[in-house]
This record gives structure tokens, C-alpha cells and sequence, in this order.
């Protein structure tokens, strides 16, 4: 049964712990956003380390769907514990990779599914303690902790091989690792594990079709893809106008995104889920246009307010949809099967729109992305399923 959260504020004592715990596992992962400079050492070869450092990431797609299930069936409670433990487990090894070859792949690809595991399992239970009528609003304020891990987690580390070298980065991610244990640990669970309503939610499960996923993955898919097309190419983009600094462009994007989660994240709790990821949809094919005719360095800051503000809305409106669709009890597949597609579009739309820029520039690939984008929104309004 569901044991629904009295107090109607979200800040309340446990989902504050929740956050922490779930911002301190963000932080463990981040910091290893510059291992690449470690593995340099070993003088790799740049698709080696690209596969280090993907391996990771594939791990994490694999286990999502498969364990996002066992969560909602044994306990989020249980999964994240779990998961934050294989990782203390497996981070110490770290100290003693000699060279780029199976073994850091090995342990990357560990780390992956223990990331996998535990994060999505976080992520429910941080939901979970906030009132079930601000679902959208927690889900952004989640969103928030992870963007500001993925700010300051490289600042940190880039720190601290300057002046400690890298024992010291893998003690910190450690460090943070046990951190975000114990927060765990407090934290009640609010949906209880219940072994005999197994077999109900299953069939339950049964009434979302196949059909129904493949529409409804679309939009994640797609807002993946764009996602990496815009982190990965911008920088490449900036510097080929040229334009002297691409970095207020990231500031202004980060900046507006976590203010429009903190302050618009539950729009689509008050006015539904497709009436606020439509028109945020077409405002980000908008800004992929503005981009796509960018020629100065203010135009790429306004290209990031806008994009970081549609950023902001988007995620909690469609995370929640999928949650919406299956049903809250099975809230811990809905997330992992939202993540698994947002994170397949990353992968995949990185190396598709690489190859549009190849043929015909970075200009058309964006005013492409737009134009996808608006695309499969009115495909996604038109043919997904929407929540009851």
C-alpha cells in the first residue's frame, strides 16, 4: 500500500535528506567526468578512452529497465542501498589501474551498473517523499541536484589533481559514495514493498502496450539526441564563427535551467503533462533556429537562457508522464525506462548529428535538430497515450 506524505510542503526532513544522498551519489560519478586525464598518462588512443569512458553509460542503459522493475517489486529503499554499496565496493580498485586496458574497463563498466542501479532507485525515492500533487515540481528540484553535481563535480576534481593528484579523486568520489549511503539509510520508505502484489502489477503492466512505449519513447529519444547535439557541438560551433568565449553560453543554459525547475518545475502539475512539453518542445526548436544563426557572443547567451529555460520545464513534464502512464506504484520502471531512452538518444544522436555536420555544416545541423524536434512533438501530442 501507499503510504501517502502528510505535510504538503516538499522541503520536508526526509526528502531534504533524500536530496542530499541523491546529490552526493551525482557528485561520485561527476568527479570522474576528467578520468580521461588519468588514463592520458598510459598515452591510449582517443577511442579507447572514448570506450572507457562510454562503457559506463551502456552498462547503466542495460540494467535501468531490468532493475527499475525489482525496485517498484522489493523496495526502493533496498535497491538503492545496493547499488550505493557495489560502488564502495568497486571505486577502490580504482587506485590500481596501471595502464588503459581491460581492467579500467572492467571497472567503468561496474561502475555503470552500480550507477544504473542506484540511481534510478534515488531518484524514486526522493518522488516518493514529496507530496504526490508536486510530483513534477520534486522531479525538477531532483533535476536541480544533478545539475549543480555537474557543475561542480569537474571544478572539484580538476582541484584536487592539481593539488593532491588523482588518489586524492578517487578518495573524494569514495568519500562522497559513503556520504550518500548514510543519507539513504535515514530516509523511510513511503512505498512499501509488497511481495504478494506481484503478479497484480504485472498485469497491470500488461494494459501499456509495446505500440504505446514506441510512441511514447519518441520524445525522450529525440530530446536526448537534440541534448547531446547541443553539449557536444556547441563548443566546436563557437569556435569555428569564431566566437571568443563558449562558456557564458553554459552558464547562462545551467542558470536558467535550474531557476525555471525551482520555479516553473510543476507547471504540469496544474495544467497537464502534453499541454506543457508541447509548446516546450517548439520553444526548443526555436532556440536550435536562434543557434543555428548565431554570429555573436550575446546571441549565444540568449541561445542559452532560452534552451536552459525549456530545459527546465521539459524535464520534470516528461519524467512525470512516464510515471503518470504506469502508475506510481511502478514508479521505478517508468524513471529507469525515461532515462534508458533520454540516455540511448544521447548516445545515438551524437554520432547522427556528428554526421550531419560533417556533410553540411553546423548551421543545418542545428536548423535539422529544430526541425526534428517539432516533428516528433506533434507526433508524440498526436499519438501517445496520455495519463488519465
Amino acid at each position: 500500500m501507499e503510504n501517502t506524505v502528510q505535510t504538503k510542503t516538499i522541503w520536508n526532513r526526509h526528502f531534504i535528506i533524500a536530496l542530499f544522498g541523491y546529490f552526493f551519489l551525482f557528485m561520485s560519478v561527476t568527479l570522474f567526468f576528467l578520468f580521461p586525464l588519468f588514463l592520458e598518462q598510459f598515452n591510449p588512443s582517443m577511442s579507447r578512452v572514448g570506450l572507457i569512458m562510454g562503457v559506463h553509460s551502456l552498462t547503466a542503459i542495460i540494467v535501468r529497465p531490468i532493475f527499475g522493475r525489482l525496485i517498484d517489486i522489493k523496495g526502493r529503499k533496498k535497491f538503492s542501498l545496493y547499488g550505493i554499496a557495489f560502488l564502495i565496493l568497486v571505486l577502490p580498485l580504482f587506485h590500481f589501474i596501471q595502464d588503459a586496458g581491460a581492467f579500467p574497463l572492467i571497472l567503468r563498466a561496474l561502475t555503470g551498473i552500480g550507477w544504473g542501479i542506484s540511481m534510478t532507485a534515488t531518484m524514486t525515492i526522493c518522488s516518493d517523499l514529496a507530496p504526490v500533487e508536486r510530483l513534477a515540481r520534486s522531479m525538477g528540484i531532483i533535476g536541480v541536484a544533478g545539475l549543480l553535481s555537474v557543475a561542480l563535480g569537474p571544478l572539484l576534481a580538476e582541484e584536487l589533481i592539481n593539488r593532491f593528484g588523482y588518489g586524492a579523486l578517487f578518495n573524494t568520489s569514495f568519500a562522497f559514495l559513503i556520504g550518500s549511503f548514510l543519507c539513504i539509510l535515514l530516509t523511510r520508505e513511503v512505498i512499501k514493498p509488497n511481495h504478494n502484489n506481484h503478479f497484480r502489477k504485472s498485469k497491470y503492466l500488461l494494459h501499456v502496450s509495446i505500440i504505446a512505449i514506441l510512441f511514447m519513447s519518441a520524445m525522450p529519444v529525440v530530446h536526448g539526441a537534440i541534448r547531446g547535439a547541443v553539449i557536444h557541438f556547441i563548443a566546436l560551433f563557437g569556435k569555428s564563427i569564431p566566437v571568443e568565449r563558449i562558456g557564458p553560453f553554459f552558464l547562462s543554459f545551467s542558470a536558467a535551467a535550474v531557476l525555471t525547475r525551482l520555479g516553473l518545475g510543476g507547471l504540469s502539475d496544474r495544467f497537464g503533462r502534453k499541454q506543457v512539453i508541447f509548446p516546450t518542445a517548439c520553444l526548443i526548436s526555436l532556440n536550435l533556429l536562434l543557434i543555428s544563426q548565431v554570429e555573436s557572443s550575446w546571441m549565444f547567451v540568449v541561445a542559452g537562457l532560452i534552451g536552459g529555460s525549456a530545459q527546465g520545464l521539459i524535464f520534470p513534464a516528461l519524467s512525470t508522464y512516464f510515471i503518470d502512464i504506469f502508475g506510481r506504484e511502478n514508479k521505478g520502471l517508468a524513471i529507469s525506462l525515461y532515462l534508458a531512452f533520454f540516455d540511448i538518444g544521447m548516445g545515438f544522436g551524437s554520432v547522427f548529428f556528428g554526421w550531419i555536420s560533417d556533410l553540411y555544416g553546423y548551421r543545418i545541423m542545428y536548423l535539422a535538430a529544430g526541425g526534428i524536434m517539432l516533428f516528433v512533438a506533434s507526433f508524440f501530442t498526436w499519438k501517445a497515450p496520455s495519463p488519465k
